[in-house]
């Protein structure tokens, strides 16, 4: 069995090391960069390397696209017009399903299936150097197939990701978009705005960065990712977004209100109702925003103190 990985970062390369040294199967990796391409043999993530599509796809059995959602449809046509192994199952990585599904849809596969995926875990660490056979281990692997796909050529993709240890959710595309627009693409938009907003303050008064600490950080973490990726990713899912933003602005007015008419009563309830669900989601598994954890240590602030701990 052949498995070919186009864009062999942090994502492709955990795949790539999934899928490497199981019986029978070859990893084939592309790059566009020679360098990078021999790098990815050098470090032994996959078992060829090469910076032609047509010979990395040659016969391969699965293919997975690992490359930025603005660059999917571009690769998928691409492979159409390379003779792909019939019955090879082809899918994405990407944060949006939707828009690559209806585009798959639309073109001749050529004997080929194209099934979504969106794997759910990742890392603040990018490329291939920060892969890890671990990394999706627990975490939730979204398939989105669309009802012309066989149950018997979907079963065979759910099977070969059992080496992920992940686990396998199977949704429809548009209903992905909306949860994952809810839980992901909006909130690396408000933490960019309040990023951007404080930003603007600190122009005419710098204690705003100065004083910008624990609980700014936090909320704001999401702000510092990659933006030629988020901006792909918003313009892919664009018609969810708008529609969240405008539910979102909703919200906002609920605070708005409820301040100008001093409603104290009706503002504690607010805060009550999202501690109550945000205590009832389950902790401990592996999300679409990468998680930190936080070591406390209460000590004294003197000289050398960190050093005598470490």
């Amino acid at each position: 069995m052949k498995i070919a990985i186009f864009g062999v970062g942090l994502i492709g390369g955990s795949l790539a090391l999934c899928f490497k040294n199981k019986p029978d199967i070859t990893v084939a990796g592309h790059e566009i960069d020679p360098l990078k391409a021999e790098n990815l043999l050098k470090r032994q993530v996959v078992d060829e390397a090469s910076t032609s599509m047509e010979e990395t796809a040659r016969n391969a059995d699965f293919i997975f696209l690992c490359v930025p959602v603005g660059c999917l449809e571009d690769y998928l046509l691409k492979l159409t017009q390379m003779p792909i192994k019939p019955g090879c199952v082809i899918t994405d990585v990407g944060s949006t399903k939707a828009s690559i599904t209806r585009y798959a849809k639309s073109i001749e596969l050529g004997g080929a299936y194209f099934i979504g995926g969106h794997p759910m875990a990742g890392k603040e660490q990018s490329g291939v150097e920060a892969a890890s056979s671990h990394l999706f281990e627990n975490a939730y692997y979204v398939l989105t197939p669309d009802e012309h796909i066989p149950e018997a050529i979907f079963n065979q993709l759910e099977q070969i990701l059992q080496a992920t240890k992940a686990s396998i959710v199977r949704m429809d595309a548009q209903q992905h978009d909306q949860t994952v627009g809810a839980i992901s693409h909006l909130p690396h938009i408000l933490a960019a705005s309040l990023v951007n907003l404080v930003e603007g303050y600190h122009q005419k008064n710098p204690l705003y960065g100065q004083l910008a600490a624990g609980g700014f950080h936090d909320i704001t973490r999401i702000a510092s990712s990659n933006p030629l990726i988020w901006r792909d990713i918003l313009l892919h899912n664009k018609d969810v977004i708008l529609t969240l933003l405008q539910d979102w602005s909703e919200q906002v007015a609920f605070f708005q209100t409820y301040l100008e008419q001093s409603d104290g009563e009706q503002l504690a309830k607010q805060f009550e109702k999202a501690k109550m669900f945000r205590s009832r989601l389950p902790e401990r598994r592996k999300g679409v925003l990468s998680a930190w954890y936080d070591i406390y240590v209460d000590i004294p602030d003197h000289p050398g103190i960190i050093g005598q701990i470490t």
